[in-house]
């Protein structure tokens, strides 16, 4: 048995552990060992995370007379390593304190810790995936998984996760096609027998597949137009089940494509590709795709009142820098692309950990009814300002880091308007972040909130946990510089020098060490002339003073209702509703396709349609 066999196993074992432990109290610690045991045997396999061979399991076999292959490659064992630490911070969030506050509101928490536990499997199922069929097998099994965590909370949260399993039951019969017409092709689903094949196929043949497994993965990961179902699934999503999906759960998506893009068909036939009457590649043609999915997501959030879906959304906008850079091609580019993958989770799982940690103290994640709660919760505040950092691009925290090398990237390879949009998008992040952490605890406290105390220690942990990571990887980002050069190597992609520090580049690189350090020094320095000159006096935030006027409780003097107003008033009429009008479009052509197909199927003799699904069946297997 390989080590591939015992982190398989091991991740089913703590399933039916869970399982079995559902309505008991302390079905989360089960589930947190669980989880904690295999990350533990991931850490065995870590070779692969520094260019080792890839593993292969032994519990292979044949479905309709196709070999379904298991194995872990770099790539694998990084998305692997994400998912079972976002699954394991949250599941030891979920138990506790928020296990106890969600059981009393009548949920049951044995059940989230029952589906975070499915997802976990699935996905490292989905990692594991040596060949198509084992992919699309594993694909949909992802699908329907996270489908019972979205579905958990019910009411609202049922009417959004019903919209997502359609957008994915879509995408996957997209990705079905593409199958199809791969096995009548080569007769085979094997990925060797696909490599061997392409450089016969034509560009309109490898057009049609780039986008028929583009399509399906760009649903999972909420590319534009796709993009629709995403925040409002995951913003009813329970606590710490988002914190887990906004982490990693949509970047399966990002793993398809690098899988089948990159590695199968490889970025320099899509490069080869034109466009007929444009001067683009099919390439440029997703590259412009991504910087959409940049910049209008994100100012979407900045419309966001709920703090929940003002991170969804960024959640959608985010992926756009993870596809862009690897587009790229470069070292230096997809480098950064493959590294926001892992910053980005790390920043949206502390302030999602850290949104909730206020809605279980105040009950509410609506920012117009927060602020000032800096002083009550000030390692909740402390948890969320590094992840808005991380997140915005700033250092030292480490989405700097990919940021800039995707910035960077962009141009020394001569893409000055992909550039300039990937700046938009973070002008829209930064606004966008700042109004988060300014409602929520900066200004002026509101009354109802003032006996409001610190989060307790069983969600502090995660969140400090969480925070020390980003600062880490941002200060030494060379740590995981080593796995993403792996993951290159792996999938076909020019690997990027580096050092402990960041980039090493003759003609400009990074040393986030010598940053860091400099940043500091100018801290310090900062902090030494304002506490030395002792002119400053401490004022309660209940009796406060401005603009030559004394500030009681009775005065709401901090401003947040409508943050940015006049900003959405200029740009909001460049898209609103025109997604969900092209939504309603698709759905209204659906629901009529829908009533012809049944009126066809109604008057017609019923054996006739059950006739042509067998025949096509036949036909992709035989």
């Amino acid at each position: 048995m390989s080590l591939l066999d015992a982190l398989l196993l091991t991740a089913l074992g703590t399933l039916i552990a869970t399982l079995a432990t559902v309505r008991t109290r302390w079905v989360g610690y089960v589930a947190s060992l669980g989880l904690g045991l295999q990350l533990l045997v991931l850490f065995l396999l870590a070779p692969l995370g520094y260019g080792a061979p890839a593993v292969t399991s032994g519990l292979a076999w044949d479905l309709f007379g196709q070999p379904l292959v298991l194995r872990y490659d770099a790539m694998s064992w990084y998305f692997a390593l994400i998912t079972l630490g976002a699954g394991l911070v949250s599941s030891v969030y979920a138990t506790g304190a928020w296990s106890d506050h969600y059981r009393a509101a009548g949920r049951s928490p044995g059940w989230l810790q029952f589906a975070l536990a499915l997802n976990v499997f699935t996905m490292l199922l989905l990692l594991a995936s040596g060949d198509f069929l084992s992919l699309f097998i594993a694909w949909e099994l992802v699908s329907w998984a996270s489908f019972l965590l979205m579905a958990l909370a019910a009411g609202p949260a049922l009417k959004w996760s019903l919209r997502y399993i359609t957008y994915a039951t879509a995408g996957a019969m997209s990705m079905l096609a593409a199958l199809g017409i791969v096995f009548h092709l080569t007769g085979s689903l094997n990925y060797a027998d696909f490599m061997a094949a392409v450089d016969q196929w034509s560009v309109g043949l490898i057009t049609l597949l780039t986008v028929l497994f583009g399509a399906g993965f760009a649903v999972k990961m909420g590319i534009l137009p796709f993009h629709l179902w995403q925040a409002g699934a995951y913003a009813e999503t329970p606590g710490p089940g988002m914190a887990f999906l906004g982490a990693i759960s949509s970047r399966m998506g990002l793993y398809g494509m690098m899988l089948v893009w990159v590695q199968l068909i490889g970025l320099i036939r899509l490069i080869e590709v034109h466009i007929p009457l444009t001067f683009l590649s099919l390439r440029d043609v997703l590259m412009w795709i991504a910087a959409f999915t940049i910049i209008l997501p994100t100012y979407t959030a900045l419309k966001q009142n709920d703090a929940r879906r003002l991170l969804a959304w960024h959640g959608i906008g985010q992926g756009g820098y993870m596809l862009m850079g690897i587009l790229s091609a470069s070292a230096l580019g997809s480098a950064g692309g493959i590294l926001h993958i892992f910053n980005y989770a790390t920043n949206q799982a502390v302030l999602l950990l850290a949104v909730f940690a206020v809605v279980y103290r105040t009950g509410t994640a609506d920012l117009n009814k927060l602020g000032g709660l800096f002083t009550r919760m000030p390692l909740t505040f402390v948890a969320m300002l590094v992840g808005i950092i991380g997140l915005a691009g700033i250092p030292p925290m480490n989405g700097f880091v990919s940021k800039w090398m995707v910035y960077r990237s962009l141009l020394s390879e001569g893409m000055p308007l992909l550039f300039v949009a990937s700046v938009i998008g973070t002008l829209g992040t930064i606004l966008s972040v700042y109004k988060l952490i300014h409602n929520t605890f900066l200004g002026q406290l509101r009354l109802e909130h003032e006996p409001v105390q610190e989060a307790p220690w069983s969600m502090v942990i995660p969140m400090m946990v969480l925070a020390l990571i980003i600062f880490l990887t941002g200060f030494m980002p060379g740590i995981v510089l080593d796995w993403v050069a792996a993951v290159q190597a792996a999938v076909g992609l020019p690997v990027l020098p580096h050092t402990l520090g960041g980039v090493a580049d003759a003609h400009g690189g990074l040393d986030m060490i010598m940053l860091v350090l400099v940043l500091f020094a100018g801290f310090g320095v900062s902090a030494l002339l304002f506490y030395a000159t002792g002119r400053s006096e401490p004022v309660h935030q209940l009796d406060n003073y401005a603009g030559g006027h004394f500030l009681s409780a009775d005065v709401r003097y901090h401003y947040s209702d409508h943050f940015y107003a006049g900003l959405m008033h200029r740009i909001g009429h460049w898209y609103r509703g025109s997604f969900l009008w092209f939504e309603s479009v698709v759905a209204s052509l659906a629901s009529f396709l829908a009533q012809w197909s049944a009126t066809f199927y109604r008057l017609m003799q019923p054996a006739l349609p059950m006739l042509a699904m067998a025949v096509i069946v036949l036909w992709m297997v035989s």
